[in-house]
């Protein structure tokens, strides 16, 4: 498994633990596999910088759901609000990592788009769409089975990882992006909004153009 980890504010005992259990610390300039920020509101530079590297959002202690809500709308791949028991942050951590580990050779077609896991690169139509990375978790989801219908519910469950879902657009802002980007380049329509159910990626027309 991948082990390079930037983690912004680490504190000594964080550090040991971590390099404990077989993970390299690196810092901005390097090119971690996953990265620890403590401020929401830098996810933005970091996508500049690193693209679409996991990153987990330590939050503050007095953090609530419109805090987490909003920290996976710019982009975060898993949130866990300070103070924190480090064995559920390793547990997170690894599981942040498998879940974008790349599988190598896996090659998923559904129409004209083309998603290689392998180097999470993603076309249409031959031409490269760059995507986040919940935008790329979610279209691998939607890919999975390109004509059904997946309900707001399940893809909140799989793709984020809500466990209590309540009211929140963060699945409607990253599907309406991932549709955006995707019919840039031609083509769809893709990512169709099911009224009150959910969403699929493919319309029968969209199949057979």
């Amino acid at each position: 498994m991948s082990n390079a980890l930037l983690v912004a504010e680490a504190d000594a005992s964080l550090t040991r633990h971590l390099t404990s259990d077989g993970f390299r610390l690196v810092d901005d300039d390097a090119s971690p596999d996953l990265a620890l920020l403590g401020d929401p509101t830098s996810l933005d530079e970091f996508r500049s910088r690193h693209g679409d590297v996991p990153v987990i959002v330590l939050g503050d202690p007095e953090s609530d759901t419109v805090d987490r809500v909003r920290a996976f709308e710019r982009g975060c791949d898993d949130f866990l609000a300070r103070p924190f028991d480090y064995e559920e942050l390793l547990a997170r951590i690894r599981a942040v990592l498998r879940r974008t580990a790349p599988v190598e050779h896996e090659i998923t077609v559904a129409g004209p788009i083309r998603l290689d896991a392998a180097t999470r690169t993603v076309t249409v139509a031959g031409r490269a769409v760059q995507l986040a990375g919940k935008e790329y978790e979610l279209l691998l989801k939607l890919m999975s089975d390109p004509h059904r219908v997946f309900t707001k519910e399940q893809l909140l469950r799989e793709v984020w990882g809500f466990r209590s879902l309540g009211r929140t657009r963060t699945l409607d802002s990253h599907a309406s992006r991932l549709r955006r980007k995707l019919q840039s380049q031609g083509g769809g329509p893709f990512v169709l909004n099911v009224w009150g159910v959910g969403y699929r990626l493919l319309s029968d027309v969209t199949a057979s153009a």
